[in-house]
């Protein structure tokens, strides 16, 4: 490769100004991301204030229905991809792999998340902040009978829903759990204990 071929070098094989400009946006960027790791309710909570003041602003605008009905598709594909396991147990053989615990005296194996939550936090914010841009360009206000949109929504919810819940009854998992059960017990000396 001859000098400056590669993507933001310059003729001379330094970084160009534009390059490094981005490289470092996104460096703070990530540093951001990174510091906000542990705050998951603030997190949440500030991504419910977005979703607030862009339901408020399609609201008062009057517009924008195809907009809100394709973000609202997207948050419901990265809700289920939350809600299922990183390994499907349908596509498993019994003796292949990792499976999740069907009987109560297995082994205790944590949920592993197709999507982890800081993974679909993101995913979600970034939806919404796109949708919020979208809004100030008429090109996306396509008009629409927005009442359809809505009732095909909720369609579309309660089937994929149902699907879930179903796979979820079927394989035995629940995405909800926090740990592995304790028992309060007694020991062989007969001193009670928590394990």
């Amino acid at each position: 490769m001859s000098e400056g071929d590669s993507v933001g070098e310059s003729i001379h094989g330094k970084p160009s100004v534009v390059a490094a400009f981005f490289t470092r946006i996104g460096q703070v960027y990530q540093s951001w991301l990174d510091k906000s790791t542990p705050f998951y309710a603030v997190r949440w909570a500030a991504t419910l204030l977005l979703t607030a003041v862009y339901m408020i602003r399609v609201y008062i605008l009057q517009g924008w229905y195809i907009v809100t009905y394709a973000l609202g598709i997207y948050h419901l594909n990265l809700f289920i991809a939350f809600l299922s396991p990183k390994v499907d147990p349908s596509l498993l053989d019994e003796d292949e792999g990792p499976s999740l615990p069907t009987k109560q005296n297995e082994e205790f194996r944590p949920f592993i998340r197709r999507l982890p939550e800081f993974k679909f936090w993101h995913s979600a914010t970034k939806g919404i902040v796109i949708a919020m841009i979208c809004t100030f360009f008429d090109a996306f206000n396509v008009p629409v009978f927005w009442p359809i949109l809505v009732m095909y929504f909720i369609m579309l919810f309660c089937i994929t829903m149902k699907r879930q819940i179903k796979h979820m009854i079927k394989y035995r998992y629940l995405p909800f759990t926090h740990g592995k059960r304790t028992y309060k017990g007694k020991d062989d000396t007969g001193k009670t204990f928590a394990s």
